[in-house]
């Protein structure tokens, strides 16, 4: 099976990704890894793409797209994959449809999971993180026994700078604005899914699983 995942920060599709992973044996495939795996291999393309990163500057899509290419070619992806954190554009999105097709291949589905913004400002503005040993803890979700201390070294917590409240809807307003041509793209082609992801973990999980075991 051949899938996209895609969600705004906060939504939980980190976790989502690794329960798939792990029941449908297919490799989770992130931009940053397909980078360090290219990067690591000396590919001519992963140079290209070290360059670009080097200077702190976006790798252009082509470079992307080829890193992409190489990296579906890859022996463990030939019974599926899940794309995470590409496409990230709809130009992206287009060439990724054309790269697969000239593969032979298409997306099944591309899984949305799916909060309120609201929600996700809940969610991560919650987060609360010891400068001592980097252990995350949120307010609501996962506190610490004692509030506002960390229960390991008792360092006092702190909010880190991106995730203020009004940081946080400035990231997402942005996501919002990238991710919807991108969802209408998927939608209008028939492979959106979306889920409800203000449930539970195993209930979110149970939603997609549901979905997965209709691809033959």
């Amino acid at each position: 099976m051949n899938l996209i995942l895609m969600g705004l920060p906060g939504a939980g599709k980190g976790t989502q990704a690794e329960k798939i992973v792990e029941k449908y044996d297919i490799p989770h495939i992130s931009t940053g890894d397909m980078f360090r795996l290219a990067i690591k291999e000396g590919t001519e393309l992963g140079q290209k793409a070290k360059s670009y990163m080097d200077e702190g500057a976006l790798v252009p899509d082509e470079v992307t797209i080829g890193i992409v290419k190489e990296r579906l070619s890859k022996d463990d992806c030939q019974k599926g994959f899940l794309l995470d954190g590409f496409p990230r554009t709809l130009a992206q999105a287009e060439a990724l449809d054309e790269l697969l097709s000239s593969m032979n291949r298409s997306i099944d589905y591309v899984l949305h999971v799916d909060v309120e913004k609201d929600e996700l400002i809940e969610r991560l503005t919650g987060r609360r993180i010891c400068p001592e040993c980097g252990t995350a803890y949120h307010v609501i979700f996962n506190p610490p026994k004692v509030e506002g201390v960390c229960d390991k070294d008792g360092a006092k917590l702190i909010q880190r700078e991106d995730d203020q409240p009004s940081t946080v809807r400035n990231r997402l307003e942005v996501n919002i604005e990238q991710t919807q041509p991108m969802l209408d793209f998927y939608s209008n082609k028939g492979d959106l899914v979306t889920i409800n992801g203000s449930q539970e973990i195993d209930e979110v999980f149970s939603d997609i699983d549901e979905k997965l075991k209709t691809i033959s």
